[in-house]
């Protein structure tokens, strides 16, 4: 009976960690929501709510950490353990992000760069998470690989996002009266912004990384 307790908390931690994405892709969702509307309050609420996701993560942190103290877990275990922990970092950290794409949506004075479409990129971003996730969850260490493949893409839809910002900078002529503090502070945060998107598919790829690892104790993805 004891062994069977130690499983279900093992089975428990890893529902947990499902949840506590779901909680943060929720947030990344509103906040891509938020930029492609302009709207305030959901970019207020998405910022209110990251205490909520905070608050998970050390809850999850100290699941953790009780695990590996009374249990003393060994080999398997011992992994799926510490790459939960890793995940629960970068889930974190995907809150955050979304946290600042809310924040430059308070801050932005106008639509800059239409042609730049955040939504998608955001999209793409959101949908690595979630299959990394499900990988998480499933064990699926070709997924795992897909994943990291994949992102190679999202980095040349940055890029190419990126170029298109700048070069339009460039070659745009300031009409009479124009602000150019105001427009080189928005062009600023729509770079941050493809940044930040960016980098949400780094935390997708480490999260398969980790998986990875835990299933097959192979460390290849692991950067």
């Amino acid at each position: 009976m004891p062994r069977q307790t130690y499983q279900d908390q093992l089975e428990e931690l890893r529902e947990d960690i499902l949840y506590m994405s779901e909680l943060v892709l929720d947030r990344l969702q509103d906040a891509f929501v938020a930029l492609e509307s302009k709207d305030d309050e959901r970019a207020r609420s998405v910022i209110e709510g990251d205490g909520e996701v905070n608050d998970t993560y050390l809850e999850l942190e100290q699941e953790c950490i009780d695990l590996i103290a009374l249990q003393q877990p060994v080999a398997s275990d011992l992994r799926f353990i510490a790459a939960s922990f890793k995940i629960i970092t970068d889930l974190e950290r995907v809150g955050d992000l979304a946290v600042n794409l809310a924040e430059y949506t308070l801050e932005a004075d106008r639509d800059v760069f239409p042609e730049v479409d955040v939504q998608a990129i955001g999209d793409v971003t959101a949908e690595m998470v979630r299959d990394a996730m499900a990988a998480y969850e499933t064990e699926d260490t070709v997924a795992c690989r897909e994943i990291a493949a994949s992102d190679d893409d999202l980095d040349e839809l940055c890029q190419d996002a990126s170029e298109m910002v700048v070069r339009d900078l460039i070659e745009t002529e300031l009409e009479d009266g124009a602000n150019v503090e105001t427009l080189m502070a928005d062009v600023s945060r729509l770079l941050l912004t493809i940044r930040d998107l960016e980098r949400v598919g780094d935390h997708a790829v480490n999260i398969a990384a980790r998986t990875l690892y835990m299933v097959e104790n192979d460390d290849e993805l692991i950067y």
